[in-house]
């Protein structure tokens, strides 16, 4: 019987987890870090992303709409 074959690292999936024991300013700077984030990803990929989740019918379908806003990332 042959071995599985094991992935690339970079291709392997990624667990995070989170601490149980930060307080909740730390809990905080990360929220607002990711939430950081999440807008420059938006605002550099968002017109293409869009365009990508029409793509795949993930638009419209559910009452999804995927016009530009913040909330919708």
């Amino acid at each position: 019987m042959r071995k599985p074959r094991r992935l690339p690292s970079h291709l392997e999936p990624l667990t995070v987890d989170i601490p149980r024991t930060w307080t909740p300013e730390q809990a905080l700077a990360l929220f607002e870090l990711l939430d950081d984030l999440r807008e420059k990803v938006w605002s550099l990929y968002g017109d293409r992303m869009q365009a990508l989740l029409r793509e795949q019918g993930e638009c419209g379908d559910a009452g999804k709409d995927c016009a530009a806003s913040d909330e919708e990332f």
